[in-house]
């Protein structure tokens, strides 16, 4: 494939996984839902491509570009940070353990569901 249509195809992926994204958001306004309307966005394209209803290679290169770019997503939360660093004053004693344990507790839950889905599969 040449890059115009790799890119085009990155694109059209883009913008359906943006489509998902805004359906939920529809959704969670529609019905007034707490669960934020990505999240539901994020589970409707879970059941569609857990279902096979969405195959998985029309979403794969659109994921990956996000997947690649995925550190640029968390600047705007860094700024955040360093502009209300008031808030944080006085506290990052108790920010240290929290951040280590929740990351542990992350690292530890990704690693057995991901061996689950892994041995699953064999």
């Amino acid at each position: 494939m040449n890059l115009k249509s790799n890119l085009f195809i990155t694109i059209l992926q883009l913008a359906l996984l943006f489509g998902f994204y805004l359906i939920g958001v529809s959704i969670q306004k529609l019905f007034g839902l707490l669960i934020p309307g990505s999240v539901i966005g994020m589970v409707l394209l879970l059941v569609c491509l857990y279902t096979n209803l969405l195959p998985e290679q029309w979403v794969s290169k659109g994921a990956t570009f996000l997947l690649n770019h995925l550190p640029l997503f968390f600047i705007p939360v860094t700024v955040g940070v360093m502009n209300h660093l008031d808030f944080f004053n006085g506290k990052s004693l108790w920010l240290i353990p929290i951040v280590l344990v929740s990351t542990w507790i992350i690292m530890i839950t990704t690693g057995f569901i991901g061996q689950t889905l892994v041995n699953r599969k064999e």
